[in-house]
């Protein structure tokens, strides 16, 4: 699931922007104000930011600038100030796309989705969660500095996991994200084995695990700490 934080004041605007950008591998989150905004980047991590320049309590230029002392992630700008200095501006200040008012709902989707897709496939840093040390790049995992040797699956699993913790997936998810050739010819068990083998791992006791916890009736979730 990729998440996408949206902070436009304008009620109307922001509906027709959320009901374009959702889908069911897409989350919207929508903040009408820069302190909405800023509450909702500190508590989760988002793939996308789009941000209005024009808020009511502030700019999204300030929270563009607080983001860009600790975080990569894409941003892009709504104004509709379109002089070449604004937009000049707005890209120095670490924007990634600016985008100016009016604007077609069918171009905003295709330049979202092209920075998901360099976020996806840009280098990403390793995690570090309460004693954990994930770096999915380097296949590196260890648990309060002892590796962990884990196989591809559960890579796979734990991946998912881990950067959409806090979130329910469901089985059905991450079957067809863990085996994505031929996930319909894979038995549900298959999952049921992989989690168990990764808690074993990871958890200090399996049994009643602390991080990865089952959502009975849906799937599972990585329990953020």
């Amino acid at each position: 699931m990729q998440r996408i934080l949206l902070a436009e004041d304008d009620a109307a605007l922001g509906q027709g922007i959320r009901l374009a950008l959702q889908g069911p591998a897409i989350e919207i989150t929508v903040c009408r104000t820069l302190a909405q905004a800023r509450a909702a980047a500190a508590e989760n991590r988002h793939d996308l930011l789009i941000l209005d320049v024009n808020l009511p309590d502030g700019s999204g230029l300030e929270l563009l600038e607080e983001i860009r002392r600790t975080s990569d992630v894409p941003v892009i700008l709504l104004t509709a100030n379109d002089l070449e200095t604004d937009v000049v501006t707005g890209l120095e200040s670490g924007a990634d796309d600016y985008i100016t008012k009016p604007f077609s709902l069918a171009i905003l989707r295709a330049r979202v989705n092209a920075q998901l897709r360099r976020g996806a496939h840009g280098p990403r840093t390793p995690v570090e969660l309460d004693g954990f040390r994930f770096d999915f790049e380097r296949m590196d995992f260890r648990k309060a500095g002892q590796s962990v040797e884990l196989s591809k699956t559960e890579q796979k699993l734990l991946r998912l996991l881990v950067e959409n913790r806090g979130q329910t997936l469901s089985r059905a998810t991450l079957i067809d994200r863990i085996w994505t050739d031929g996930a319909e010819y894979v038995d549900e068990n298959a999952l049921s084995v992989t989690v168990k083998r990764l808690r074993d791992k990871l958890e200090d006791t399996p049994s009643n695990p602390r991080y990865l916890k089952t959502v009975y009736g849906v799937g599972y979730t990585w329990a953020v700490k």
